[in-house]
Formats: C-alpha cells, structure tokens, sequence
C-alpha cells in the first residue's frame, strides 16, 4: 500500500497510535505513530480516522530536535 500525506490514518497498517502523557481528557491532542519504513504520521485526536500527516524520519527527527531546543515555547 503506498502512504500519502492526508490519507485516513485508519487505513495506516500497523500503525499504533500514542499521545503524550501530558495530554489533558479532552481529547485536543496529537498523536503519533511510528511507520514500518521509517518516519512517522500523525493525526488529530479528536478525529481518528481523519487524514494524517507523513513525515521522513529526518523531518521527524528535526521537528523533536526543535521541541528538544524550546524553539515552538513561544506557541503555548
């Protein structure tokens, strides 16, 4: 199956979703799961089988280095 960006994340095989512990009971979270060949999607909690964002592990690995450096602080 090929992976598109804005594909219904419920059509992602094998994917196993995960939120941070962080997130609050009302469901205004993001989750993500990791993809069998590397990289990562992610989707809006609130609608689980709406579409998902692809990321390559290098965009993956630059956006966690980038909340790693509080460089998105300035967004909460």
């Amino acid at each position: 199956m090929q992976l598109t960006n804005g594909m219904a994340a419920n059509e992602i095989p094998g994917a196993v979703w995960v939120k941070s512990t962080a997130s609050v009971g009302n469901g205004n979270c993001v989750e993500l799961a990791a993809l069998s060949g590397g990289g990562a999607a992610m989707r809006n909690s609130r609608f689980p089988d709406g579409p998902a964002l692809l990321f390559t592990a290098a965009e993956i690995e630059a956006f966690i280095d980038g909340v790693k450096r509080s460089e998105f602080d300035q967004l909460t």
